[in-house]
């Protein structure tokens, strides 16, 4: 069966950083190990913004704290997806959704494209987007995103997005390593282009993990204080989850000291949510091939796994195809 008219550009995938050059249409896999995209699941979400929202399977990083790993390493995780969808139905379901009775009660204005990480489904995503708009012009789009998408890419979702939920793990480049196993640089430079359209950024996102990125929050605050002090900046609670399901939950005292330290920054629009104080154990290890305390946490979690590339690199690991994180199953979910 030939690939669909959007996925031209699936036969050498440059969408995102890793720039793994696959022929996706072929069924090669990059560092995401997504073919053509699928979609996990689609639901009405009364979490901010109000939307229909879309969760598309896969993604490019391979974090330690993924609280959606089921869809973010699917194939791996085996999990049960809707999977391929027609662009034109999707969207046709989604304008439908926004103006049922329900969509209204709860304000859904806008489609959501989340994960995983949608970049990995840009073309996807693109016409999905153009059909939603041939039913509905004003149909609005949030793109959720880790900002590891070239910069063409990131251009593209700025042409469509009326709203960008935008994370930022870390700053150090060894502490975003050890937790994603990507590199910071082509996320701050990202961060900083969204910083140029206020208009279209709901809010930069900030997951607290203890000990792993708190020494981080004020260098994270500081970066978009730098920028443009409007900027609105959302902490979010760490859970338990993935291969931190053992680690210690946020603390409600360390979250609002997050909230002080962006203030103290600077940052006029700064806010917590999640549920904090899920207790747990730090791991005693130390991963020496890092220097902040924090990646060498993180990092002999993913070496007790097997992950045997340190500083962490998934672009440049030879088991990436099977990488022991990504093949992780929990027995807790929080």
């Amino acid at each position: 069966m030939p690939a669909p008219d959007w996925a031209t550009e699936l036969h050498d995938c440059h969408l995102c950083e890793w720039h793994c050059g696959v022929d996706r249409t072929r069924g090669e896999l990059g560092v995401c190990r997504v073919a053509l995209p699928e979609v996990a699941s689609c639901t009405l979400h009364p979490a901010p913004p109000e939307s229909y929202t879309i969760f598309m399977a896969g993604c490019n990083f391979k974090c330690l704290h993924c609280q959606n790993y089921d869809i973010a390493h699917y194939p791996d995780s085996g999990a049960a997806i809707e999977g391929p969808r027609d662009p034109a139905d999707l969207a046709q379901e989604g304008v439908r959704a926004l103006r049922s009775p329900f969509g209204r009660l709860m304000s859904a204005d806008r489609l959501f494209f989340s994960g995983g990480e949608s970049t990995c489904a840009l073309p996807f995503v693109e016409r999905v987007v153009h059909e939603a708009r041939k039913l509905d012009p004003a149909v609005k789009v949030n793109f959720d995103t880790n900002g590891f998408a070239t910069e063409d890419s990131f251009r593209r979702i700025l042409d469509f997005a009326t709203s960008v939920t935008f994370d930022i793990r870390a700053v150090s480049d060894e502490v975003h390593r050890a937790m994603t196993g990507a590199p910071s640089g082509p996320v701050l430079r990202n961060a900083a282009a969204m910083a140029q359209h206020r208009d279209q950024l709901w809010e930069y996102r900030i997951l607290v993990v203890p000990e792993i990125n708190e020494a981080e929050i004020e260098r994270i605050c500081r970066f978009p204080a730098d920028l443009d002090r409007s900027l609105p900046v959302a902490f979010l609670a760490f859970r338990p989850n993935f291969v931190l399901e053992r680690h210690p939950g946020a603390s409600t005292r360390l979250m609002q000291r997050a909230v002080s330290i962006a203030r103290d920054c600077g940052l006029e629009h700064a806010e917590w949510h999640g549920r904090p104080d899920i207790r747990g154990e730090v791991t005693r290890g130390r991963n020496r091939a890092y220097r902040a305390v924090g990646a060498q946490i993180a990092g002999a979690y993913a070496a007790d796994l097997g992950c045997d590339v340190h500083p962490r690199n998934c672009g440049g690991c030879q088991r990436n195809q099977a990488c022991p994180v990504k093949a992780h199953r929990p027995r807790r979910r929080t």
